[in-house]
């Protein structure tokens, strides 16, 4: 089937994305024209996707390009998987055990032409600098995980095929394979120097009244200084609207137990200086934040505050999730290859 693709004039309002007829299609309040970018393969069951498959997003709707896949454990507590009698209220839950299982991710490069249309960040991967002080974070923009569930193959004719300042570095065209863009050099270099702060490990989920919360921490290295040392960590949350119903995220409620003995409580309005709405047309919100603790482990967990469109407030639980430190690398991550 033709995939079609909108070019806007103005904000992207609806997206739509009708896996199991296997419709794409995007509506706006007000468009210019639609362009034809390609056509529309049939998702794997089963398998894997190569390096330089070209895809959408099934949520966020953006076109990417698959670079390599990571095997995470996913941690569902809306699953059975718990043990009798681990309902202990430690850490809001943490002390629950929750059975992993595990569930394959891609890294992909995201085209630039979307991203503005984006409701999530496109600089969700981070590092530190080497020879900067622990505050000192560098972001890679474009860049991004995606389940493979979430993933929508497609080929295309258009040239370039995707856009990112990335693309040509790490792939090259050949005509006579499928998909028909493979790893250069370049990829497979830089994949192996970055591997300790790209690594995608663990993936924590949980449901509240329909709104589905995901996470997946990342640990990020150690700064250390003739005091202290300065442990850091990002995560990305991604927020779904599995309803009906739209909800508006109001408040954000963190608890974070540090080795160390300490327990931080942070409270603010909103997430990101945002307070998203999670509808039936646009029902999900990703977004990434960061933590330091001065011990090499510790737990986050919490609560966002919803409101419904009927007025009906909660606390969505934010699934408990570890921060466990690495052996440190001693080189310093490379954006450009």
């Amino acid at each position: 089937m033709e995939l079609s693709r909108v070019v806007l004039g103005n904000r992207l309002r609806k997206t739509l994305l009708d896996v199991t007829n296997k419709i794409f299609s995007v509506q706006v309040a007000k468009y210019i024209r639609l362009a034809e970018v390609g056509k529309l393969e049939t998702p794997k069951l089963q398998g894997k996707y190569e390096t330089g498959q070209l895809i959408l997003h099934r949520v966020f709707g953006y076109r990417g390009v698959v670079l390599f896949p990571w095997l995470a454990r996913v941690y569902d507590r809306d699953l059975p998987n718990r043990r009798e009698g681990t309902e202990d209220g430690n850490f809001n839950g943490v002390g629950k055990e929750v059975k992993g299982r595990t569930h394959t991710f891609y890294q992909v490069l995201i085209d630039q032409r979307d991203c503005p249309y984006i409701r999530a960040q496109t600089e969700a991967v981070t590092f530190l600098g080497n020879h900067e002080s622990s505050r000192s974070l560098y972001a890679i923009p474009g860049l991004d995980y995606v389940a493979h569930e979430d993933i929508l193959p497609y080929t295309t004719n258009e040239k370039p095929a995707l856009q990112h300042e990335l693309f040509d570095k790490f792939l090259s065209y050949h005509s006579d394979r499928d998909p028909p863009f493979a790893a250069q050099e370049t990829l497979r270099a830089w994949q192996k120097k970055n591997h300790p702060w790209l690594e995608l490990s663990d993936v924590h989920k949980e449901t509240t009244e329909n709104i589905r919360v995901t996470v997946i921490p990342f640990y990020m290295g150690c700064r250390e200084s003739q005091t202290t040392s300065v442990y850091w960590w990002r995560y990305c949350i991604r927020l779904e609207n599995l309803g009906d119903l739209s909800v508006q995220l109001r408040e954000r409620h963190w608890r974070i137990f540090s080795l160390s003995g300490t327990l931080e409580t942070v409270r603010g309005r909103g997430v990101v200086g945002q307070e998203p709405v999670l509808s039936k047309t646009l029902p999900a919100f990703q977004y990434s934040s960061h933590v330091s603790l001065q011990a090499p482990s510790g737990h986050m967990w919490g609560t966002f505050r919803m409101e419904r469109e009927d007025g009906y407030a909660f606390d969505c639980r934010i699934p408990p999730f570890s921060l466990e430190s690495k052996a440190d690398e001693p080189t310093t991550p490379n954006a450009n290859t």
